[in-house]
């Protein structure tokens, strides 16, 4: 009987199967309890022992989107009928609808200045890694563990000076400083990822396109781009989720006409204490655009390309 050392056999590959599955079970465990405890009430979500089948309601999404206040049984039995559903479950907590919360801003705060920093990260990082990629530049090695250093220390080793540095040009609590300054957190790591994946693309392809017509630029643009463009999603991806993720800066520069919805998050407050369906309901809510950028980019992720396919 005879078997190939490079082929898993069966047992192996079930070996393998199992934990895959056990490994994706474990880590979506979490995610999967926070989108359970956003459907809760609030004496569900704290309930002990945990509760892991109840009445799915939907008073975290209502209490997460709006502001309520506590009125006396006398002015809530002179109110007129709940016009929608909103309302009813207010009221069943003798509470009322005071006005709209602020966590659609904050949430649309996070999308403005995380796609926008992560779309400049990607401009300005392929360019930089098609140039030290292809061109001949002094000190290369030299500039690029500079560009890499910047992501050595920790956020909050610079954020004094990027705190004054941002009072002093009127830069604090805008989309543009925030853009800005994930967009130079994140160009070190753009960079680096990207210039692995334009190495790896071969050279021929763009002298070919040179000595049909093309110029420098177009031979960057219809040759190089369409080859790179898994390492450039994958690279989307990841600035994206720092981007979306970040706390330390969002807290500290951030307080009102700018802030995402990192740093709102935890500061729901429900009456008696937090209101935990709500803060799950804003998490599961803020998980949603990462997941769909991810989506939309699986293709890239996941094609293979082999690069250096070029016969000499």
């Amino acid at each position: 009987m005879s078997y190939s050392i490079t082929e898993p056999t069966s047992r192996q590959k079930w070996f393998a199967g199992t934990l895959v599955i056990l490994y994706a079970v474990i880590t979506m465990i979490p995610l999967l309890w926070i989108m359970m405890t956003s459907f809760k009430t609030p004496p569900d979500s704290i309930s002990y022992p945990p509760k892991v089948f109840y009445t799915p309601s939907l008073e975290g999404y209502v209490n997460l989107f709006t502001t309520r206040t506590r009125v006396s049984p006398e002015t809530l039995a002179s109110l007129p009928p709940p016009e929608n559903f909103a309302e009813e479950i207010v009221r069943g907590r003798d509470m009322v609808i005071a006005g709209p919360s602020k966590f659609g801003g904050r949430f649309l705060n996070s999308v403005i200045i995380g796609f926008g920093s992560t779309f400049l990260s990607i401009f300005l990082g392929t360019l930089a890694a098609y140039a030290f990629s292809r061109f001949k530049i002094p000190l290369a090695d030299d500039l690029l563990f500079f560009i890499l250093s910047t992501r050595m220390m920790p956020p909050i080793a610079v954020a004094i000076p990027i705190f004054l540095m941002y009072r002093k040009l009127g830069l604090s609590d805008t989309h543009l400083g925030m853009i800005l300054l994930y967009t130079a957190v994140n160009i070190s790591l753009a960079v680096w990822l990207l210039k692995g994946f334009i190495d790896e693309i071969p050279r021929e392809y763009e002298e070919a396109a040179l000595i049909d017509g093309y110029t420098r630029f177009q031979a960057f643009y219809k040759v190089v781009l369409p080859q790179a463009a898994t390492g450039i999603a994958s690279t989307a991806i990841f600035c994206l989720i720092f981007a979306w993720n970040e706390y330390a800066f969002a807290v500290l520069l951030t307080s009102g006409t700018a802030q995402t919805a990192p740093p709102f998050i935890p500061t729901i407050i429900g009456v008696g204490g937090l209101d935990w369906p709500a803060i799950a309901a804003g998490a599961t809510l803020f998980l949603l655009p990462v997941m769909i950028f991810t989506v939309m980019l699986r293709k890239h992720l996941l094609r293979g390309i082999t690069f250096g396919a070029v016969r000499k």
